[in-house]
């Protein structure tokens, strides 16, 4: 009987916990209705999920994705900063005085970015207000100490934001409910406008693009949606049924490439052939292992992506924010500058908050070697 009581609650609590990951409404919604028809006619989408132009797995055998479970659990050395990061704060004054043919990048941390171009501007991937890259506030990798963390109600006024997909640490439900009545555009890959519609935004507002779609912004930019490797979902029973992707913003001059998250492959010579020169690429450096490499880049990687996109600034993002991965906190900064300076790049490396403006001194302080 006891053990019939036990198998008894253990169920319930399976029950309890599947119900809460599939209604909790942070986790958005699925594709439905004329989204989900749009989805179903798209070439990157084949027996009910969306896939990569390349193959790409993600299995990890089972002994193997214990051990790295346990690494998870135990922790390692040097994962998170011992102390606070040290923040610059940001230059409202300074980012509204830019001139319309400046170019202008200020980051938060991971790949939450305001990109200034044509005196628009574009915030990038906001994980701003929620603690963890996670479904719950309690559970999940949680953000590194700042000494300030940005605000939504401290960024200048939005023109449109870019999702690149719908995983935890790119898109947070609570930064997207106080932006929702902040930003009249948003533009995203195809099914992702399923979840902000749930959070109240309305369909008016989203406009989704596959892979290699662009759409007129306003008589200086257009927006391109391009391929990443990736993966999606935010559920346990939503893997890849919505899209990701990168971005090209491409001014009259300028053009600014937004990788986002992917494992290394020749889409980015493609995207480098169709849109390049890039003036400036922000490309993912962090979450990596050799166990997930088809989905994230190694820093050595990255590096190469830049050169093959034909980008003449280099930007490192998705690090320094969140311990994603089994490597050190500075591991991805320290690879990824290193091999630059092999390939000849020309990378900057501002602090959290500091502004980058092309055509001006680069930020190019190695700032991580200041903590122990």
């Amino acid at each position: 009987m006891t053990l019939l009581i036990l198998i008894s609650a253990i169920l319930l609590m399976v029950l309890v916990g599947y119900s809460f990951i599939q209604l909790a409404p942070q986790v958005g919604s699925n594709p439905a209705d004329d989204r989900l028809k749009r989805i179903e006619a798209s070439p990157n989408y084949r027996d009910g999920k969306f896939q990569n132009l390349v193959e790409t797995t993600m299995d990890i055998p089972g002994s193997k994705m214990l051990s790295v479970m346990w690494r998870f659990l135990r922790g390692g050395e040097d994962t998170e900063p011992a102390q606070t990061l040290k923040t610059v704060r940001f230059d409202a004054k300074r980012f509204a005085a830019l001139g319309p043919d400046e170019v202008a990048v200020c980051w938060f941390g991971h790949s939450s970015l305001l990109i200034r171009m044509h005196g628009k501007t574009f915030l990038t991937d906001p994980v701003l207000v929620g603690e963890r890259a996670s479904l719950v506030s309690f559970i999940g990798p949680k953000r590194f100490n700042y000494d300030h963390n940005i605000q939504v109600d401290e960024l200048p006024p939005i023109d449109a934001v870019i999702l690149s997909h719908d995983h935890y640490d790119h898109l947070d439900y609570q930064t997207m409910l106080q932006l929702k009545d902040k930003v009249n555009r948003f533009y995203v890959p195809l099914g992702v406008g399923a979840h902000l519609i749930k959070w109240g935004i309305p369909h008016s507002a989203i406009t989704e693009l596959d892979w290699w779609n662009s759409v007129t912004f306003d008589e200086n930019i257009t927006l391109v949606c391009t391929p990443a490797r990736h993966f999606s979902g935010r559920a346990l029973t939503n893997r890849n049924t919505t899209l990701w992707a990168s971005w090209v913003l491409k001014g009259k001059e300028k053009r600014v490439y937004y990788g986002a998250d992917s494992g290394y492959y020749h889409g980015f010579g493609q995207i480098g052939e169709k849109y390049g020169p890039f003036d400036l690429a922000l490309l993912e450096c962090g979450a990596y292992n050799e166990d997930w490499a088809n989905i994230h880049m190694m820093p050595e990687e990255t590096a190469q992506a830049a050169v093959d996109v034909k980008a003449t600034v280099m930007m490192p993002i998705h690090w320094g924010k969140f311990n994603l991965a089994l490597h050190t906190w500075r591991d991805p900064i320290r690879r990824v500058t290193k091999k630059g300076q092999e390939l000849g790049l020309t990378l900057t490396t501002p602090r959290i908050g500091e502004m980058v403006v092309l055509g001006q001194a680069l930020p190019q302080a190695r700032w991580w070697e200041e903590y122990p």
